[in-house]
């Protein structure tokens, strides 16, 4: 599903190069739950935004469900990211005077899906997340946990392939984060890839496969216990 050969990426400021990913490989396949750690500055969020194809590598293959990404220009990599992956952020990312229901039928809206579609599939989506008596609540109705929630519907409502989720309870108290890293868990049974950035060691242990990167370079990829 994500394969990626010697990956690298260079940020030029003036006549400094910062080499923020140096020769990452990396390949997830389907229906895996993988969690991608490292301290501040080591490239995970360079990483992520390759994978979520928010920008494009240097040098290197990446490939992401047969599609070749490397090299395109924004309108293509807006379809496949628009195809494949959902984003969940630490920052909830809400429209804060829409509904909740309006907030998840948004891709769909981008995506031309005629309105008693968009309404039926995110309702459908936030019944799935536990949220079925909140569709007409605002964001400043709703908890930090319930607003990740709503983030979390938007990101599944187009069906994509991944799921990417930047530092997903970054921004919530501990019980809400909690209930948040076990609906994650609900929806890697339920056959959701899940690629998670997080610097938290404690909610990378809940993934069945942990990446570590350092200094732009993965320095440990291992599997959890059976």
């Amino acid at each position: 599903m994500i394969r990626m050969t010697g990956i690298r990426k260079v940020y030029a400021t003036g006549r400094v190069e910062v080499e923020a990913l140096r020769g990452v490989d990396l390949h997830i396949g389907a229906n895996e739950y993988v969690a991608v750690v490292g301290p501040s500055g080591s490239g995970k969020s360079t990483l992520m935004n390759v994978i979520g194809c928010l920008d494009t590598p240097t040098s290197g293959e990446y490939v992401l469900s047969g599609d070749a990404v490397a090299g395109l220009d924004r309108n293509r990599l807006a379809e496949i990211r628009n195809r494949h992956i959902g984003f969940v952020f630490q920052n909830f990312n809400l429209l804060p005077y829409a509904t909740a229901l309006e907030n998840v039928e948004l891709p769909l809206l981008f995506g031309g899906v005629p309105t008693r579609e968009r309404s039926e599939r995110a309702a459908e989506m936030l019944a799935r997340v536990g949220l079925a008596d909140r569709i007409d609540h605002r964001p400043t109705e709703l908890s930090g946990g319930q607003m990740q929630r709503v983030a979390i519907a938007r990101a599944l409502v187009n069906r994509p392939a991944i799921v990417l989720a930047d530092e997903p309870t970054g921004n919530l108290d501990s019980g809400s984060g909690h209930a948040i890293v076990e609906l994650f868990a609900e929806l890697h049974a339920a056959g959701q890839t899940i690629v998670m950035i997080t610097h938290d060691a404690g909610i990378a242990k809940v993934a069945t496969r942990v990446v570590q990167i350092r200094d732009g370079q993965i320095v440990d990829d291992r599997r959890a216990a059976a």
